[in-house]
């Protein structure tokens, strides 16, 4: 008769690959010196954008933090798969989600869901570039804007992406209804509760940013790749010795 095993055995668990999390985990990691680096794509390319005027409100509140930030001109990239990776709006796209520690991802409603030109971006960054994943662990705020009524299709379709993408995603959003309204003859959001949003998705993914960025590597550690890490290993060593 097989003994009954005890309920806190963990049979199938490779134990040296299994870490236990501790505070003093994080009193290890240094702190970044330099400004926090935020790259922010729209999702529309009319003459008279309202997601790339709002994403542009948004650059200068990060900017008046301290942040450095880039705003992604989104005309003449490619539609995924329809050019090779190596097309020069693919390589700045890609350096520039490299380069980032936050991103905004900001898109008009249509058809209730995101634009394709938003969908676009997002399929170019890959979920690895050689051993680097371009976003895991990387601080993520999602902006939409309507034509009609409010609504979150869009930012909720980017908070699907945005955990695929293993992005720290913070919880505040901003969903702009009605935008044609909402902007001035000089293309400047104008006084409302939606810009005070703005603000605090802003000043909410700055502090996220400089919360996390030092120990992203150490948050998006899993024991699945560590685990897959050393089995590879083992299989190069063995191969070597026969």
């Amino acid at each position: 008769m097989t003994a009954a095993m005890p309920d806190n055995a963990l049979p199938n668990l490779v134990d040296d690959l299994f870490v236990v999390p501790t505070r003093s985990d994080f009193a290890a990691v240094g702190n970044a010196t330099h400004a926090p680096r935020f790259l922010l794509l729209y999702g529309s390319l009319r003459a008279r954008s309202f997601s790339r005027l709002l994403t542009h409100e948004a650059a200068r509140l990060l900017e008046a933090m301290g942040g450095e930030v880039r705003v992604f001109d989104p005309s003449g990239l490619p539609l995924p798969d329809d050019a090779p990776d190596t097309h020069p709006k693919v390589q700045e796209l890609r350096s520039l989600a490299q380069w980032a520690e936050g991103m905004v991802w900001c898109s008009p409603e249509r058809h209730g869901a995101m634009t394709g030109i938003m969908k676009a971006q997002i399929d170019w960054i890959p979920l690895a570039i050689g051993a680097v994943r371009p976003t895991q662990g990387k601080t993520l705020a999602v902006m939409e804007v309507s034509g009609g009524s409010q609504s979150f299709n869009a930012v909720n379709q980017m908070r699907v992406l945005g955990r695929w993408m293993r992005m720290i995603t913070i919880p505040n959003q901003s969903s702009v209804a009605k935008a044609f309204m909402e902007f001035d003859e000089h293309d400047r959001m104008k006084p409302s509760p939606y810009y005070d949003r703005v603000v605090d998705v802003m000043e909410e993914l700055y502090k996220f940013t400089l919360l996390t960025r030092d120990v992203a590597p150490y948050l998006v550690d899993r024991y699945s790749e560590r685990k897959e890490n050393a089995e590879e290993l083992s299989r190069r060593v063995n191969q070597r010795s026969i």
